[in-house]
């Protein structure tokens, strides 16, 4: 028999609670508040299964459960998240990074891999700071900068890049609503971005955790192509030469997007799909 207060029953009973609150991920869930919360990795869990938890973690988990019974992400409960080779502090100020994002990261790194000199980086929409540091954690030889709307996310963003990259003056913050206030002379021969993108009437289909709970200026729009058309053109005046645009997006709008913009001047465009097949990422050159 396994005791009430062992790391198993505990597991077990709140995989039960979670289920019946239709959590679809409730094991997984579990086992992520429970490993956070005594400071193990996940994998640790089952080596220490009989380890039996005192009154205050009991108490601590038993909260940590009734949060993520009411969909409050996991992510914005233990306060990270896990993404491309770091760990990035998060809360409901910023989006919870995804792995799609993870990807548009790799396909910037490989594609400027050849590409030894220095460049100037903007991250644009940054939120929690995902995409700029992470670039700059694999290249220090870039110059970036981060640019977001919402002063929290901006600090949430300055955070991170102090924890992930031990100082924070490497990296130029900017609170700007997309480029109104990014000075005009400013340019950039990177430009990479994950605005928002999801039309607002996808909201009544959408997980109850990432309505209730994500910032919706970070998500949602009620005109998405109108805003990506306008987000692209104003791109292009602030990319040198040669500059590169990739930006995360809708895949029913990638190709309309794509094709708009090789009609307006830029030299080449592709669309480029994510580990599902979906279009997930539009790619412009200047």
């Amino acid at each position: 028999m396994q005791h009430p207060d062992s790391i198993l029953s505990l597991l077990k009973k709140s995989e039960e609670f979670l289920k019946k609150k239709e959590i679809s991920s409730a094991r997984l869930d579990a086992e992520i508040l429970l490993a956070d919360l005594l400071n193990l990795q996940r994998v640790k869990l089952y080596v220490n299964f009989e380890r039996l938890l005192n009154e205050v973690e009991k108490d601590a988990y038993r909260e940590r459960i009734v949060e993520r019974s009411k969909n409050r992400p996991t992510a914005y409960i233990t306060g990270q998240k896990a993404f491309y080779n770091s760990v990035f502090y998060v809360n409901e100020n910023v989006l919870i990074p995804r792995p799609e994002t993870e990807e548009l990261v790799e396909k910037i790194l490989l594609d400027f891999k050849e590409d030894p000199k220095e460049i100037n980086v903007l991250d644009l929409c940054t939120g929690s700071g995902c995409i700029g540091i992470s670039l700059k954690l694999s290249r220090k030889d870039w110059n970036v900068s981060l640019s977001d709307i919402s002063k929290e996310a901006l600090s949430i963003a300055e955070k991170n890049t102090i924890q992930i990259l031990g100082e924070k003056d490497s990296i130029q913050f900017l609170e700007s609503d997309l480029f109104s206030l990014i000075p005009e002379e400013s340019k950039f021969d990177l430009i990479a971005t994950n605005p928002p993108y999801i039309p607002s009437s996808d909201k009544e289909t959408m997980m109850k955790d990432v309505v209730d709970y994500e910032p919706h200026l970070a998500l949602f729009l009620d005109n998405p192509k109108e805003f990506l058309t306008n987000l692209i053109a104003k791109a292009h005046s602030y990319l040198n030469a040669h500059g590169k645009f990739y930006m995360e997006t809708l895949p029913s709008l990638a190709n309309v997007l794509v094709a708009e913009s090789l009609d307006r001047g830029w030299a080449k465009a592709k669309v480029e799909k994510d580990l599902s097949g979906k279009e997930r990422f539009v790619v412009l050159t200047k």
